[in-house]
């Protein structure tokens, strides 16, 4: 059985991993890619809304699928699928063709992102302890390999199209590999024995037949949602904040997304055992009020090596929080865990998308480093509500028998 537990702990790392390439890869060569397709900025910004929309899309129906089949059939399936359609881009030779496969590859990929997580969840089930955030940190450190590979092929002179089915083929590989060291499914759990119904009472239609979603998985899905926000805004704003509003050098403000990309990956490789310690409350606490100091530090900072120390400060504060929220979203519901997991993710992903949009506009009205205390904000928001976390007894999908 540990054996067993072993293996399946090693095969989440290598799909988390391999979701990290991937989307690395795809990274790294958007460039090359909206040149061979000959659109301008504008118009790709719009197309990676597909992008979005695919993955959210693929999110949902991965959640379900899982809770129906088991993550053992649909995580190889993503990941296949998510393999496969990263060629997809770097063949587009215009923006339709673009469109399409951003939306095939996000599809792909939030089928992967939702699957892997609710293995990861069945993974820290066995082990009994956390270990959540150890994959959240190997997916991390695979979208650092790509920047490395892709870097290299770059240079070397290789085309997108290339590369790209290169990486598509190993990922293929390495997606129907893994396979056997995954976890089979659990056995459907149910809290207590079906009692009889009362005699007057209405016969069940359809839609109340259907389970409805905990109030808890929504409110750990704004939570996401704002967290996710506020990576978001680190992702695409860090290196214009040291570069318009400190005139640092663009090497040097290429530091602040490294700075706080290091720090979140280095934080989640040590979150498990602080939160084996301390429990989930006190990460989501701590670590988004240590967020939140942070962002205020970087965003008033008269000083490029201050600012670079506060998106530092940033990184490692955010780093536990998210794992930890789809930990809980994984344990709330036993039969239900890939469901309540793809909610979470969902609204999380939208908040990575909308964070970077929404500080746009506000620079027509605040400085650029003024428009940060919206994450900030959302941070001590997520620090306030960190009770959410407190265990509670896993319950079963029959015990909601309200529609949503």
């Amino acid at each position: 059985m540990k054996r067993t537990l072993r293996a399946g702990r090693l095969a989440t790392f290598v799909y988390f991993a391999l979701n990290g390439f991937l989307m690395g890869m795809w990274v790294v060569h958007i460039p090359a890619v909206e040149h061979r397709a000959g659109v301008g900025h504008a118009v790709l910004g719009w197309l990676l809304l597909l992008l979005g929309a695919g993955a959210f899309a693929g999110m949902q129906l991965a959640g379900r699928l899982t809770d129906r089949v088991g993550a053992r059939r649909v995580v190889p399936a993503g990941a296949v699928l998510c393999s496969a359609a990263l060629v997809l881009p770097g063949l587009a030779t215009n923006g339709w063709l673009l469109g399409v496969a951003l939306l095939v590859l996000g599809f792909g990929n939030g089928c992967l992102d939702v699957s892997m997580n609710a293995h990861a969840v069945q993974v820290e089930r066995g082990y009994r302890r956390p270990v959540m955030s150890a994959f959240h940190a190997t997916f991390s450190i695979g979208g650092v390999l790509a920047a490395l590979v892709g870097a290299r092929t770059l240079d070397g002179g290789a085309g997108p199209a290339v590369t790209l089915g290169a990486v598509a083929l190993l990922g293929v590989i390495v997606s129907v590999l893994a396979v056997p060291a995954l976890l089979h499914p659990e056995p459907a759990r149910t809290a207590h024995a079906p009692t009889e119904p009362h005699p007057d009472a209405p016969a069940p239609t359809a839609a109340s037949a259907r389970p409805r979603t905990p109030r808890r998985i929504w409110l750990l899905a704004v939570l996401a949602l704002m967290l996710m926000l506020c990576e978001g805004v680190a992702n695409d704003w860090s290196v214009l904040h040291l570069r318009d509003v400190l005139d640092a050098p663009a090497a040097t403000a290429a530091l602040a997304y490294g700075a706080f990309a290091t720090a979140m990956t280095l934080g989640r490789l040590l979150t498990d055992r602080v939160a084996a310690r301390f429990g989930p409350v006190a990460i989501l606490r701590y670590g988004a009020s240590l967020a939140a100091l942070g962002l205020t530090v970087a965003a008033l900072s008269p000083w490029t090596p201050l600012a670079l120390a506060g998106w530092t400060l940033f990184g490692a504060g955010l780093s536990g929080c998210i794992p930890q929220l789809f930990s809980a979203a994984g344990h709330t519901d036993l039969d239900a865990a890939g469901a309540n997991v793809s909610r979470v993710a969902g609204l999380g992903y939208l908040g990575m998308l909308a964070g970077p949009a929404l500080i746009g506009p506000l620079t027509r009205l605040v400085p650029l480093n003024l428009t940060f205390f919206l994450p900030v904000a959302c941070c001590l928001v997520a620090a306030c509500a960190a009770g959410i976390l407190r265990a509670q007894r896993p319950t079963s999908v029959r015990q909601e028998v309200e529609a949503v």
